[in-house]
Order: structure tokens, then sequence, then C-alpha cells
């Protein structure tokens, strides 16, 4: 239990589905959870109603749960969950820099690369507020089954492992067990890659290609994932672990998946429209392809779906393009 001294009062900044869900799994290991949401309509909510109607239905939501529109109050918090979207963390953590003590720790809840940038999400937060400390929380995980305390299992990565064990304990909870690293950049590559990924793995299954092409690319893209991951420093058996491999299994094989739901649409024939749920791969895509280059990697099947979202080749051509690939060995 000495693991545990000193984080009693949990933040979770951004109050969308994933935020609301982390806010109860925190409420549930027993810590006062402050959540911070944008919206005032939503705050109220929250308060008064104790449901996220807007962003987490029919989940009733704990008393020790308290909202806010104000980050100012997340000052007083031992730990922050910062679970904004992806393209805009860099807000977020900047917003978190005036008002948190720089030895609050700070974990990163987003899956992403930063659109105009091509940085991971810690590279982002690190750089839009240096004074904090950030780490990464990630893994094979859907908000609605976390809210209803079905057992999930994520990484927890600090680069201090004392600190990271210290925030595992306190994070643990009688449905969520979080494993410890120490490698931030693992983490981080393995949310970000398998959004896109995830696409790719809807295109198959809306056009109706079979279990055994899915099962192809899934593995093929996590040898995708691997290359890019260890170009950029990251540790080959954090991507094969719960943030890369177990996270990349998850979200290309169900339609919960908003980036599986997408490539299913792609493959229809259909575009993503401007208003639809937020599917971070798509924003991913290009940020990826261009980081990729940058460090000298190839990525096939990544180079494919960020094609057919940009609307310059057709499913069926990429499909054609990728089987045509010369063959070469598997390692």
């Amino acid at each position: 239990m000495s693991n545990l001294k000193g984080i009693n009062h949990v933040g979770v900044a951004g109050a969308g589905a994933w935020g609301t869900a982390l806010a109860l799994a925190t409420s549930r290991a027993g810590r006062r959870t402050t959540l911070w949401a944008r919206e005032q309509a939503v705050v109220d909510m929250v308060n008064k109603s104790r449901e996220n109607k807007a962003f987490l239905a029919g989940v009733p939501l704990a008393d020790g749960i308290v909202a806010s529109s104000s980050l100012a109050d997340l000052a007083v918090c031992d730990l922050v969950l910062l679970a904004s979207p992806a393209q805009h963390l860099r807000a977020a953590a900047k917003g978190l820099a005036e008002h948190l003590s720089p030895h609050t720790p700070v974990l990163i809840c987003a899956k992403g690369i930063e659109r105009e940038t091509g940085k991971l999400m810690t590279e982002v937060a690190t750089e839009a507020a240096p004074s904090l400390d950030f780490g990464m929380l990630s893994g094979p995980s859907f908000a609605i089954e976390v809210a209803r305390g079905l057992p999930v299992a994520v990484t927890l990565a600090f680069k201090d492992a004392e600190r990271a064990v210290r925030l595992a304990y306190a994070l643990s909870g009688p449905s969520l067990r979080p494993y410890v690293s120490t490698d931030v950049v693992g983490v981080a590559v393995g949310g970000a890659v398998k959004n896109v990924l995830a696409i790719a793995c809807g295109i198959i299954e809306g056009r109706s290609l079979g279990e055994s092409a899915r099962a192809a690319l899934t593995a093929r893209g996590f040898a995708e994932m691997v290359r890019f991951g260890t170009a950029l420093g990251a540790r080959p058996e954090t991507l094969s672990g719960l943030s890369g491999l177990g996270d990349l299994i998850l979200t290309a094989s169900s339609h919960q998946s908003r980036n599986f739901s997408l490539g299913v649409q792609l493959a229809h024939g259909g575009r993503r429209e401007a208003d639809a749920p937020l599917a971070e791969g798509a924003d991913t895509a290009d940020a990826l392809l261009v980081r990729a280059r940058a460090v000298k990697v190839e990525m096939p099947i990544a180079e494919a779906v960020a094609a057919i979202l940009r609307g310059t080749i057709d499913v069926d051509t990429a499909i054609r393009s990728l089987l045509a690939r010369p063959l070469k060995s598997e390692v």
C-alpha cells in the first residue's frame, strides 16, 4: 500500500467517451476524481444527472466524480490523465501547464500522430508543456467496456520506473489492470500506428475478402509497426505487448472501433464525412508516412490506406498493388 501514498485525487482532462470511462475507472480504484470538460453543458449534466449523455449515454457516474469546466481545478490533483483527442492534445497540454505543478505526473491517453508536425503524442505534449512530466497510458480498451467495468489490461509507461509502479498501483482497480513499462516511445507508437492499420482491416472486412486476408494484413501491418517503432527507438517487446499488438488485434477486428468502421465504409465506396465520429487513423495516416519516410522505413499498407483516404487511389487498385509487390523474405 505504500505505493499509493500521495495519489488520492486524480484529474481527467477531457470528458469525451474515453475520458469519462477513465474517470469511472479511477473512481472504482478508490480515487477522488475531477473530470474536466470544455463544454459547460457537459459539466452540468455530469454533476446534476450523474450521466454524460453527450458522449457516454446510459452509463451512471459515481458520486465521487465531480465535473468542472476550469482547468485550474486540476491543480490540486496528484495525477492527471490527459484524454483529449490527438489533434487537440497540444492545446490541452499547454493549458494544463498553466495550472499544474511540474511535480504532477501526467499520463497521455490519446492515440495518434499530430497531423501538422508528424510528432508522437509524447513529443507534442513535451514541446507544448516542457515543464510537465509526461507518460503514456494505452492498450486494447473500448471506452464503453472500461465504463461498464469489464476486465481491461493496459500499459502504463513512464521513464521513471518507480513512478510508473506507483501510478499503476493508484489506477489499478477491480477491472483495470495496468502493466508497467519505461518505454514511453513504444507505447506512443503502438497506439498511433494501430489506428491506421485498423482502417485497412476494415476495408478487408467491407470487401468480404475473408478472415485469412485479414490475418495476413494484421501480421504484415504489425511488421510495419515494429519497423517504424524500432527506428524511433521503441523496444520490440513493447510493440508486441498490450499497447501494440494487443491494441491492433482489438481494433482490427471489431465494428466498435471507429477506425475499423471507417475502413468498412471506404470499402463500400463511401468517403470520410467531415462530421463523422472521430477516427484518429484518418488524421494520422499522412503524418505517419511523412515520419516513416524521414526515418527511411517502408510502410506499404499504411501508404495504401493514406492514398485511399486522400482519394488518389481506389480500393481495388490499392489491393492489387499490395498483392503485386515483389516477393521477399518474411523477416
